[in-house]
């Protein structure tokens, strides 16, 4: 019966955030409190709190707490970046006005960078300096989609790119050389299908770069860029390095850049603007507690047994582990993909599927891609959300059936290829 409330409540509290702008009720709210009330349901219903739950319970707030403290160090150190015009050193070179061209330039940067960091902190690279190069915020909502495609494109391959992948690279499921070997080809459709599709529809030019070029640097803006950049590659360095997770790389990237700025500006009152402090006061707080909220309410479902139910319905209805796959992508995009993973992995034994074997491959591309058929389906989409207030039906509207057709093509194409 805790079972049957607990879902009512997400689902209720799921809907409002759907439809934030009919209900007038901000989707941080509705995150916090269906994630406090399927918590105290699934405790309520026990006579004694169990030392164990307990356990359970502080260790996802533990996982939690490292993406959130990870968000708000990526997001400051670009914001400070941001703040001194260090992106200007991108824009500068991203001459063209063309809508088409720059749509396929700043995919396919996201697309990389998201290999190399991670599609979280590419997007909100990425949508920092898509707010250089674009100032109207409905001539950015394209593109803005795009990038959370390219982004969990990018990191669906890559060991450090997507944080379900990282979970079957850590856990032995997949090793590096053969998951980048063999789910290059299929990340990279999933983006070009939609690439396509909007190269033939998005057309005309954006008056936007000599208007740029009048915007003037604030002192030290090169080497804050640099130095920025060279922090956020850092961050995958940094924990093959120590095996710290990828926060504490953000937090000392974080640190440098800090020290570097006062050192800078400290002797300039009229500077204090561009001190971390002040940056901190720019840091959209509301976006970092919605995912707060929504993580926190998947793992109640989770520890409450139910992500375990559906993960057992789909191993009985569904024997292709190609299927298997395309159906945890599809619910990767309503419910997040770190617990499905979780759970599939605690399905699949290594026995039955050893290392490397084609149906790990598939779950790392599906989870890695599959979020990006709705905006709140993956952690980028989440940060775009929040970064750009793009509601959720703005997204289905424009991307959700191209992002599908990309994630079943590159599904198709592994298939084919293997």
């Amino acid at each position: 019966m805790d079972i049957f409330w607990m879902l009512l409540v997400f689902v209720i509290g799921y809907l409002a955030i759907i439809f934030e702008h009919v209900v007038r009720i901000n989707k941080t709210a509705s995150a916090l409190f269906i994630a406090v009330a399927c918590w105290a349901l699934f405790f309520l219903t026990r006579s004694v709190p169990l030392m164990e739950e307990l356990h359970i319970f502080s260790e996802h707030v533990a996982s939690i707490s490292q993406i959130v403290f990870f968000l708000l160090g990526a997001m400051t150190l670009i914001e400070l970046v941001d703040a001194h015009k260090g992106f200007r050193i991108i824009t500068d070179v991203i001459q063209t006005t063309s809508k088409t061209k720059l749509l396929w330039v700043i995919c396919f940067l996201a697309f990389v960078f998201s290999a190399i960091l991670d599609n979280l902190t590419t997007t909100i690279l990425m949508i920092s300096l898509l707010r250089k190069l674009i100032p109207h915020k409905e001539d950015r909502l394209l593109i803005g989609c795009l990038v959370v495609v390219a982004a969990n494109s990018g990191g669906a391959f890559s060991p450090i790119g997507d944080v379900t992948t990282t979970m079957l690279w850590i856990n032995g499921q997949v090793s590096t050389l053969a998951v980048i070997s063999s789910l290059f080809i299929p990340s990279l459709v999933s983006l070009l299908v939609p690439l396509f599709y909007f190269s033939f529809v998005f057309h005309g030019n954006y008056p936007v770069i000599k208007h740029l070029k009048k915007e003037a640097k604030e002192p030290g803006s090169t080497l804050i860029f640099w130095v920025g950049m060279a922090g956020l590659l850092f961050v995958p360095v940094f924990k093959a390095w120590t095996g710290l997770p990828p926060f504490m790389g953000v937090l000392i990237s974080l640190s440098v850049l800090w020290l570097l700025t006062d050192i800078l500006h400290e002797k300039y009152p009229e500077r204090e603007r561009l001190r971390v402090p002040s940056i901190l006061s720019r840091i959209d707080a509301a976006s970092i507690l919605f995912f707060l909220g929504i993580l926190l309410a998947i793992t109640a479902l989770e520890t409450a047994g139910i992500l375990n139910h559906v993960a057992l319905f789909l191993n009985e209805q569904l024997p292709s582990e190609a299927l298997i796959a395309i159906a945890i992508g599809l619910f990767s995009a309503i419910i997040d993909n770190v617990p499905l993973v979780a759970a599939t992995m605690g399905m699949y034994p290594l026995s039955q599927y050893p290392i490397d074997s084609s149906f790990w491959h598939m779950i790392a591309y599906a989870a890695g891609t599959g979020g990006s058929v709705l905006i709140i389906g993956s952690a980028a989409g989440v940060a775009l959300m929040g970064i750009e207030k793009v509601s959720f039906s703005s997204y289905v509207k424009k991307m959700s059936l191209p992002a599908l057709a990309g994630f079943l093509a590159g599904m198709g194409t592994y298939v084919l290829l293997n």
